[in-house]
């Protein structure tokens, strides 16, 4: 069965409703000046109260190591998404599983994941981020052929309508959704958070 992580959690209600509609994973994202920032403080209020088999997951974006390690402490993290323009050398210091997120326009974009030595790549479409507007998914395909360079985590562009076909396409090891379950930028929608994971969870 595939993994789900419900990623731009900025409040302790939408971990709830995530956490109560199956999620495997939570994305909180310490960018600043982005839609779904979440301090420190905030994240570390909502982690604490996490089930224990619930992995909350640190999303960063070009940040210095010593930063990223002191959220890591502050939180008690158990994952880390990098998000930016870290080359490989940048994330072999840290102890904790890394998933390198990777831009995918096309097929060329996959050579991008040589040299990397992480526990998971994302696959993300070209956009910065989405400030509400629905992003454009990745070809299901590529994520498919990038599935020889390490376990695949699909993102960028999924709903609750397409998940289901997107898993059997791409077979990824996990999707990721942030905007295209929101309400709002930094407030998910319950019904789509709830419909999203069963058709994740039950796509074959």
């Amino acid at each position: 069965m595939v993994r789900v992580k419900i990623c731009g959690i900025t409040n302790a209600d939408d971990a709830r409703l995530a956490v109560e509609a199956g999620a495997d994973a939570l994305g909180f994202i310490f960018v600043e000046n982005t839609p779904r920032f979440i301090s420190t403080d905030r994240a570390l209020s909502i982690i604490r109260d996490l089930p224990p088999f619930l992995t909350p997951v640190g999303v960063f974006w070009d940040h210095p190591a010593g930063q990223v390690k002191a959220v890591v402490e502050q939180c008690g993290l158990r994952a880390l998404q990098f998000h930016g323009d870290e080359p490989p050398e940048a994330l072999t210091e840290y102890r904790l599983p890394v998933i390198k997120t990777i831009k995918v326009a096309g097929a060329a974009d996959l050579s991008r994941m040589d040299g990397y030595r992480v526990a998971a790549f994302l696959l993300d479409s070209p956009a910065r981020w989405s400030e509400g507007q629905p992003r454009e998914p990745v070809e299901w395909t590529l994520a498919r052929q990038a599935a020889s360079r390490g376990l695949i985590i699909l993102s960028g562009g999924l709903t609750a309508e397409n998940v289901a076909e997107a898993i059997r396409i791409a077979r990824p090891y996990a999707v990721d959704v942030n905007s295209g379950v929101e309400a709002e930028p930094g407030r998910k929608d319950p019904g789509k958070v709830r419909r999203f994971i069963r058709h994740a969870k039950g796509a074959a």
